[in-house]
């Protein structure tokens, strides 16, 4: 494990974690509540940005690292619950 952490929806997720450029991670994401966060996930400077809804599905996204890593995730109007997130080294 690189970089975890636990968060209030409301409070939502804003991290820059330390990468080792050239090497492949994986980023999980799990909300458990009610309603939709999104996820702002921007390796290399290129966002994309996924709606996750928070009944406890898992959200993965496999990547290499360049530069920077950005994650950012916002609750949707009127979310609420846990989000969970990890950061791995694959």
């Amino acid at each position: 494990m690189v970089e975890s952490g636990v968060e209030r929806v409301t409070d939502g997720v804003h991290s820059v974690p330390l990468l080792n450029k050239g090497v492949t991670y994986r980023l999980s994401v799990v909300c458990a509540g009610s309603g939709d966060v999104e996820i702002a996930f921007t390796p290399a400077g290129v966002s994309s940005k996924k709606d996750v809804s928070c009944d406890q599905s898992t959200f993965q996204q496999r990547f290499t690292a360049v530069d920077s890593l950005r994650i950012d995730v916002t609750a949707r109007r009127g979310s609420t619950g846990m989000i969970r997130w990890r950061i791995d080294r694959v």
